[in-house]
Parts: structure tokens; sequence; C-alpha cells
């Protein structure tokens, strides 16, 4: 009853508006200041305008591993639709996969909601938005970092995911051997002070839920070790194709090869990531003691 009363005290509406006010100041003067530099020549916002919204550019631009540069590959977006479609499009798919993280962290206001509606948000815009940057995928693997600890190995394999989908830019800045270096050393300090491979029971890895589906189907079904299984034949993937981007030379008719199979290899894991980290965010059967409800 006292922890009760503490929410609610907690809730007063009062407090809540002059907490929503210096909120709403802070950010208005915030964004005063950003624009301040740019308010002396009439030309320059609109030239700043022109820089975050790229429409003039295309949907997609290189081999960047989100849906429309993937989906280019089968269907030729960008001649088949206008660009009003394109963007109507990118903006209609960006929505609908924001929208259910959104509303559960809404009905739902605790930090663990909290961290994977960034990662849902994020990857969302990334797989689906207009004219997406390969180096966007950072913007999602930022909210990752922060359930990395709750998740070790899901978040470690996007981690690497992520590095992996910038090869083709790596590659052409001349990092070839920072790439190689910095993500062996990641990967075994993260096998190895995280403990990733030992902490992917069905428990940890949130898959609890389908454990109970298929258990009366399939009673001898360890999803955990399904899980694992997949993780080292990605790895051994990402590491075929970053030795044949380098040592091998692509068809004559086909120059950019390996660059598209990077993209569309990455771009069906951040596709199973997205899905993945929706459904363990919606599916959250209830809050933990160790997680603090946020206002």
């Amino acid at each position: 009853m006292d922890k009760e009363k503490e929410t609610h005290k907690g809730l007063d509406p009062p407090k809540l508006f002059f907490h929503l006010v210096k909120i709403s100041l802070t950010v208005l003067v915030t964004f005063a200041l950003c624009w301040m530099p740019f308010l002396s020549d009439p030309k320059q916002p609109l030239q700043v305008l022109h820089r975050l919204f790229p429409v003039g550019r295309g949907l997609f631009e290189d081999k960047v591993a989100n849906t429309w540069c993937s989906l280019n590959v089968l269907i030729k977006i960008k001649t088949l639709l206008s660009r009003e479609t394109q963007l109507f499009l990118s903006f209609a798919l960006t929505v609908l996969f924001v929208l259910p993280s959104s509303l559960k962290l809404l009905s739902k206001p605790t930090l663990w909601q909290f961290k994977l509606a960034l990662v849902n948000s994020s990857l969302a815009f990334f797989l689906f938005s207009f004219q997406v940057h390969e180096k966007s995928i950072l913007l999602a693997a930022l909210p990752v970092c922060l359930v990395i600890n709750e998740m070790p190995l899901i978040a470690v394999w996007f981690l690497l995911t992520s590095t992996f989908s910038m090869l083709p830019l790596l590659l052409k800045d001349g990092l070839l051997l920072p790439y190689v270096v910095t993500s062996l050393a990641f990967l075994f300090l993260s096998l190895y002070l995280l403990s990733a491979l030992e902490r992917s029971t069905d428990e940890e890895l949130r898959l609890a839920p389908y454990r109970k589906l298929t258990q009366h189907f399939l009673p001898k079904l360890n999803l955990s070790r399904i899980v694992k299984w997949k993780f080292w034949l990605s790895l051994v993937a990402m590491a075929a194709l970053s030795i044949t981007s380098v040592w091998l030379e692509p068809p004559a008719k086909l120059p950019d090869l390996f660059p598209v199979l990077v993209s569309i290899f990455s771009f069906l894991h951040f596709l199973g990531f997205v899905i993945y980290f929706n459904l363990v965010q919606l599916m959250e059967p209830q809050r933990r003691k160790n997680q603090k409800k946020t206002n």
C-alpha cells in the first residue's frame, strides 16, 4: 500500500505539468541555440533543411543494408514508383514499425521498455526511412549497447553484424586491418568477459514464451542451441564474405556483386533483429523488481 501511495504521489498532475514545462523549455532552448548560427543568412536555414531531408538524392544511395536497397535487387523501385510514392511508402512503413514499440512504452513506461523502444525505433528508421547512409546503423548500435548486459549474445551478434554491414565503406577507406582486429577483439572479449555463450538460456534470450508454444509439438527442440548455431554460422558467413570481398575479383558483368551480397546478408539479419526485439518488448510478461518506472 505504501508503494502504491508513493506511485500516486509521483503522478501528481501539477508536478507532472511542471516537469513537462521544464522539459519543453529545455528542448526549445536547445533547438534555438542549435539554429542560431544559421539565422544570419536567410539561405542557410534552407540549406540545413535540404541536408536534413535529402529528398533530391533519392530513396537510397550506395549499397546500404536497408529494405529499399535490398529490395531493389528484385524490384527496381526507383524506376517503378514516383518520388512522391517512395516518400509516402517509406514514411508509412517507418511509422508502422515504430508504432507498436511506442504504444507499448506508453502503456508500460519502464526503463527496460525504454531501452527496447530505443532499439526498435532506431532499427525501424534505418530499415525503412528515406535516404539512409551505411553509417546510420551506428544509431541503432548505440541503444543495443544498453541491453548488452541483459541479452549479451543477441547484442554481440547485432554489433558484429552492424560493423560487417559497413564493410564496403571500410574497404573504400582502407580500414581493413582495423576492421579485422577490432571485430576479433570485441568477439573474444564479449565471449570471455560477458560469457555471452554461457548466458544464452531460453530465459535470458527471452524465448520462454516460444518454448511453451513448441514444447507440445516438439518437446526436444532446444531453441537456445539453435540460436547459438545460427550465431556461429552467421560469423562464418561474415568471415567468408569479408575474405571474398578482399581477395576475389567480381565478375565483369557484376562489379558490385560483393557489396550487394554484404548488404542483403546484413539486411536479413537486421530484419530478423527488429522482429525479435519487437517481440521481446511486446511480450514482456511483467516488470522486474530492479526496473524503475519513469515519469
